[in-house]
C-alpha cells in the first residue's frame, strides 16, 4: 500500500473512532438527564424544594405552614395556649401540632395536620399545588418500580420503592434495615404521627413517617395513607381515623 493511502487509511480510522466515542458520550447524556427541581413558596412564606418525578411534580419536604391559603389560621393544639393537648381526639375542624409538644417545630419534620385540615375548603396547600390523592400516591410509586398490583394491595408492598423516597441523611431512618436512598428526590423525613386518641407515634421521629392523601376509603370513612419504617425498604398503604395526625407532601395541580 502506498504511503498516501496509508495516510488516507489512518485518517479514515481516527474519524470513524471520533464519531463512535462522540454516539456513545451523546447516549450517556441522553440517559441520564439531570433532575428537574425548583420552589414553591406558601401563605406563612415558607419556601420548600420541589422535585419531579416522573410527570409528576412533588414537594422534596414536609408542609409546615399554620394558615390556609386564604389567610385563616389553622388551630395549633399545644398545652400553652387555648387548644390543649388532651382535646386533640375531640375535635372534628382542622388542626395541627408540632409532635411531642415541642415549642417549635422542626423544619426537617413539619408539622402533623389532621385529616380535617387536608378538607378544609379554605385550601392548605400552596396556590397551584394539591395534596395528593391514593392515586397520585400510586402514580409516583408505580414510576418508582412497584406494580399495579402492588400499588392497588394494602399494607407493605413492592420492594424498595420506599428507600427510593427516603433522605439520605444521617439523622433519619438510620435505626434499622430500611436505609433511604433518595434516588427519586423525594427526600422523604421520619417525622411520626400522632395517634386518633392523642398519643404520640412509638419511638419518635427519624424512624416512621405517615403522609395523608385525600381519598375516603369508603366502608369505613377512614382515609388511605401511606407509610415508611425504618425497618422496611417498601410502602405501606392503609386508611386511618380522620383524627390522626400526619405529615403532608404536595403534588403540583
Amino acid at each position: 500500500m502506498s504511503k498516501s493511502k496509508n495516510i488516507l487509511f489512518s485518517y479514515s480510522l481516527f474519524i470513524l473512532a471520533l464519531i463512535v466515542v462522540s454516539s456513545v458520550s451523546c447516549k450517556k447524556k441522553t440517559e441520564t438527564p439531570a433532575q428537574e427541581t425548583g420552589t414553591v413558596t406558601d401563605v406563612d412564606n415558607n419556601t420548600y424544594k420541589t422535585v419531579k418525578i416522573g410527570n409528576q411534580w412533588w414537594m422534596a419536604e414536609n408542609l409546615h405552614v399554620k394558615h390556609y391559603r386564604n389567610g385563616k389560621i389553622i388551630t395549633l393544639f399545644d398545652n400553652h395556649g387555648s387548644y390543649p393537648d388532651s382535646l386533640w381526639a375531640q375535635t372534628t375542624t382542622g388542626a395541627c401540632c408540632i409532635f411531642g409538644g415541642a415549642e417549635a417545630a422542626d423544619p426537617l419534620y413539619g408539622l402533623l395536620y389532621n385529616w380535617y385540615a387536608v378538607n378544609d375548603t379554605n385550601i392548605i396547600a400552596p396556590a397551584g399545588w394539591h395534596v395528593p390523592s391514593d392515586d397520585e400516591w400510586k402514580t409516583l410509586e408505580k414510576y418508582l418500580g412497584m406494580s399495579q398490583a402492588d400499588a392497588d394491595n394494602v399494607k407493605w408492598r413492592g420492594s424498595d420503592e420506599g428507600d427510593k423516597l427516603k433522605i439520605q441523611a444521617p439523622a433519619d431512618w438510620q435505626k434499622g434495615n430500611g436505609w433511604g436512598t433518595n434516588t427519586s428526590g423525594f427526600t422523604a423525613t421520619a417525622g411520626s404521627c400522632r395517634l386518633f386518641n392523642a398519643a404520640w407515634g412509638d419511638m419518635g421521629t427519624s424512624v416512621t413517617g405517615f403522609w395523608w392523601s385525600t381519598t375516603i376509603h369508603i366502608s369505613d370513612n377512614q382515609v388511605w395513607y401511606r407509610y415508611l419504617d425504618h425497618n422496611n425498604s417498601n410502602v405501606f398503604r392503609y386508611h386511618a381515623s380522620k383524627n390522626y395526625g400526619m405529615s403532608i407532601r404536595c403534588v403540583k395541580d
